[in-house]
């Protein structure tokens, strides 16, 4: 064979297999809250689909939302529900928000260890949150202004945290805005008058979760709704899912995969 002949069949070759070599990226963007079960899920993935190569990133829910919306991700993490605002700019640019649920949730009070405060009610919280309450010796704690500590707007934790807690009260605007759980984690844990509100999956020693209405923060209350700050957590695609997303939501789906790394991070498979 000549050596012209011998070229012109390895770039043949070479054409063929690159296609198949190269993985399909699906592109995940959103959620703090979620990220943690995505991340971990993802890890598992990936390694069981070497043909599928998964970004993922935070943001907040809002971005999160809007990028499926301007086509900038495939899938998009929130912790709240689609806004019918948003469904609308999604049809207008030709986007069907398709929405799965993949895990329920708790948002918990969290105040620095060294606070002898244990648990507050809904209506305490919402004082504090609103600017009513200021002091933690008003509450039973000791005599200290209370820095309350809360997700920027942005956040679907911040507008779960409104129709729940708040209601028709606002968030005092003197509240430190914090753009993920890790943030106000850290800054609670650094301030022993802080108070804030992270995923049930965030708790960890660094902060101390505060009972509700005397109910104590579980996989348990939340599923049997007990907890009065549960919701359900979501990715949305568009329309239905094909390709590589599709096989990554299912594998979130599954009870046995995806449902299970959902237990480990913290939070509540779905039906347990």
């Amino acid at each position: 064979m000549s050596i012209g002949k011998l070229l012109a069949t390895a770039l043949t070759v070479l054409s063929l297999s690159a296609p198949a070599m190269a993985a399909q990226q699906v592109v995940i963007n959103g959620s703090t809250t979620v990220l943690p079960v995505v991340q971990k899920a993802g890890e598992a993935f990936m390694a069981s689909h070497p043909d599928v190569e998964l970004s993922i990133s935070g943001g907040g829910s809002g971005n999160g939302i809007k990028a499926l919306i301007e086509k900038q991700c495939d899938i998009a993490m929130s912790s709240r529900d689609i806004k019918e605002k948003e469904v609308e700019a999604a049809k207008k640019n030709g986007v069907t928000p398709n929405r799965v649920v993949v895990a329920i949730d708790a948002i918990v009070p969290v105040v620095n260890p060294a606070n002898p405060v244990a648990a507050l009610t809904t209506a305490q919280l919402r004082d504090i949150y609103a600017g009513k309450i200021t002091n933690w010796k008003e509450i039973g704690g000791q005599d200290g202004k209370i820095v309350v500590i809360s997700r920027d707007t942005s956040s679907g934790t911040f507008e779960c945290w409104q129709e729940l807690i708040m209601k028709e009260e606002r968030v005092n605007p003197a509240a430190l805005m914090q753009a993920s759980n890790g943030a106000v984690v850290q800054a609670v844990s650094k301030n022993k008058n802080a108070l804030g509100y992270v995923g049930l999956g965030y708790l960890d020693k660094s902060t101390k979760g505060l009972k509700v209405n005397d109910v104590t923060a579980t996989a348990q209350t939340a599923l049997s709704k007990q907890w009065p700050i549960a919701r359900e957590l979501f990715v949305f695609t568009n329309g239905t899912p094909a390709g590589g997303a599709k096989a990554f939501v299912d594998y979130l789906l599954d009870p046995g995969k995806g449902q299970k790394n959902v237990l480990e991070v913290g939070y509540v498979p779905l039906g347990k």
